[in-house]
């Protein structure tokens, strides 16, 4: 039997048929947080009390200075509890939804900025389950600009993964360049506003390439998983915290047969 209700049903659907789900942020006061802690930060570090266009940022920033400006954002955000709360809220019930109500956070939000024709800032073909992680989580993308053809990152949607899976196994595969050149023409470019979310199945082939729009690309990812579900290299405590364990689950991990 199913129980769940006509509106979590619908999302599973879009989610199991494109290995994705784009909806709109579900807890606009935490995105306001989110974006005003990002705009605090910036304008702390680059000493401009006016900024506030996130587009532009590459008319502030150099190519050489990206990558510490970048880290330097990381650490700030991931230094505030409230931050992670808000993280997790905008997509509250959608996680619940695909994931279930005991879930385990990644102890780190990660930070991508990808410039105009920047090269430094690529990240190739690869699924994360290739590189350790576990086929149990999901990704939750959050963008603070508008991300759509190349200012956004493209993925092999479920549709195209049975294809993917023969034709790799029939092919030499040297490097990722291999990889993408198997897709290249299957890869989808996720369209996303301010304002929305994806989350997404790590375990397809995704990445970005080059920026060819004359904006700089702002996203956020972090992944979740449920607490019962299989590990791989990366566990609890090292990489994933609990932040909605239930009490009957912390009362069965505790207790103790007294005879």
């Amino acid at each position: 039997m199913n129980y769940l209700e006509k509106l979590e049903k619908k999302k599973i659907s879009k989610f199991l048929n494109k290995g994705y789900l784009i909806s709109k942020i579900e807890d606009k006061d935490s995105l306001k947080y989110i974006k005003e802690k990002f705009l605090k930060i910036i304008r702390k570090t680059i000493k401009k009390r006016s900024f506030k266009n996130f587009n532009i940022i590459h008319q502030e920033v150099s190519v050489d200075n990206l990558n510490s400006f970048r880290l330097k954002i990381i650490q700030e955000i991931n230094k505030d509890e409230k931050f992670r709360l808000a993280y997790f809220k905008v997509a509250r019930k959608s996680l619940f939804s695909l994931v279930g109500n005991e879930l385990m956070m990644q102890k780190n939000i990660n930070l991508s900025i990808q410039f105009p024709d920047d090269k430094s800032s690529l990240l190739p073909i690869h699924s994360d389950v290739w590189s350790g992680d576990s086929p149990f989580e999901i990704n939750l993308w959050v963008p603070l600009v508008d991300c759509f053809k190349t200012k956004s990152m493209y993925i092999l949607e479920q549709k195209d993964y049975e294809y993917f899976k023969k034709r790799i196994q029939k092919e030499k595969i040297k490097s990722s360049s291999d990889i993408f050149s198997l897709v290249k023409n299957k890869i989808n470019f996720l369209n996303v506003k301010f304002g929305e979310f994806v989350l997404f199945n790590q375990s397809l082939p995704h990445g970005n390439l080059v920026n060819k729009l004359d904006e700089t690309r702002w996203s956020m990812n972090c992944r979740f998983k449920n607490l019962f579900t299989p590990y791989e290299d990366k566990r609890i405590g090292e990489f994933f915290t609990p932040i909605t364990m239930r009490p009957m689950t912390e009362i069965g991990i505790n207790y103790k047969d007294i005879f």
